[in-house]
């Protein structure tokens, strides 16, 4: 069994060459077969004959891919979508694309915040050293000239003898700090960990809820497509969220509401699964007969919105980080600088 946790990108990449498989006619098992014949890495190509053995025994390809314990809810849940509705190939492309453009986000984000946490560090580590090392020489000068360091360079200095005293702590949790940011960037087992502790806790609210909703959009799109009865298709894309527990909970009630008899588009809009103006163009859809073709506009529309969202925040960041710190030293300097000028020119 794989020792590690497959990256986007391998999982992308074993779902678009299954779904070619299946394109020209090899069996699943088969397809498992043939992609560990050509694998060469030892573990992967152990995975791979394991769920070629799976499948072979009469399993399904979701139940393969969940006894090989590497790969993420969403994609044994969306594959058990696919395999119950008869979209299995369907379902293979859209994973595989889903994973290439998780990837290519993870990178944009990886290699937008480098840049800025890196500034970040040194302007804290001057901003330190300015507060605990340069202000006291300051003061000692108004001592030297009959005055003292008042009002924000008073209180600066006050700061600057803390930080001075709790130096050593500061340089470990700065240490930490880089040491996790490092292990985020550069380890896919501790990044896969860490960010599904935090959609754990905190994974349905702003931008993650907006793709929670995209994820839940497409898997009910997939049931609309197939003809399921719209009950069980909020079921089946409610758990592609189990490990969100607070966005399966809102899918949920949806569910329970569409059982009690709620039409679809209301109950959507009310647990926060559909903006207004996606409920309304789905009422119109689904009186035409064409709830199906517009849930899958939908649900693409969903998740371009989150992917914009998430640019658009790592965006702001290093001009953010840029301004407050370059704020914080200007500060700094402006209030030991001009009770300076103010003593020397009355020297003058």
């Amino acid at each position: 069994m794989r020792s590690k946790v497959l990256s986007n990108l391998e999982t992308a990449d074993l779902c678009r060459e299954l779904a070619l498989l299946l394109h020209s006619g090899v069996s699943i098992g088969d397809g498992l077969y043939l992609l560990t014949e050509e694998e060469k890495d030892p573990a992967l190509h152990a995975m791979l004959d394991s769920m070629a053995k799976t499948v072979d025994q009469g399993s399904m390809l979701f139940r393969a891919f969940e006894e090989a314990g590497c790969f993420p809810v969403y994609l044994t849940g969306l594959l058990r979508v696919g395999e119950e509705v008869g979209k299995l190939e369907e379902t293979l492309n859209a994973l595989s694309a889903y994973y290439e453009n998780k990837e290519r986000t993870e990178r944009q984000v990886i290699s937008s915040l480098t840049y800025p946490v890196i500034l970040l560090v040194l302007m804290l580590s001057v901003i330190i050293i300015l507060l605990s090392k340069v202000l006291p020489v300051f003061n000692d000068i108004y001592l030297s000239l009959g005055g003292r360091l008042t009002g924000i360079a008073g209180g600066l200095l006050m700061i600057g003898r803390f930080l001075d005293a709790a130096m050593p702590y500061l340089c470990g949790i700065l240490a930490a700090f880089l040491l996790f940011f490092a292990f985020f960037t550069l380890n896919t087992r501790f990044r896969k960990w860490a960010t599904g502790l935090w959609r754990k806790h905190w994974g349905d609210r702003g931008i993650a809820k907006k793709m929670n909703n995209a994820r839940f959009g497409q898997a009910l799109a997939m049931g609309f497509s197939s003809g399921m009865p719209v009950e069980d298709s909020a079921e089946l894309a409610a758990s592609l969220l189990q490990d969100i527990p607070k966005a399966q909970q809102r899918c949920l009630r949806c569910r329970e509401q569409l059982l009690a008899g709620e039409d679809l588009s209301k109950a959507l809009e009310e647990n926060g699964l559909l903006s207004p103006a996606a409920a309304r163009l789905l009422t119109l859809a689904l009186r035409s007969g064409n709830g199906d073709t517009v849930m899958h506009d939908i649900a693409r529309r969903m998740q371009e919105e989150a992917s914009h969202a998430l640019e658009a925040l790592v965006s702001k960041l290093e001009p953010a980080l840029v301004l407050i710190t370059s704020g914080m030293v200007g500060v700094i300097l402006l209030s030991v600088m001009l009770p300076l000028m103010n003593i020397m020119s009355s020297i003058g």
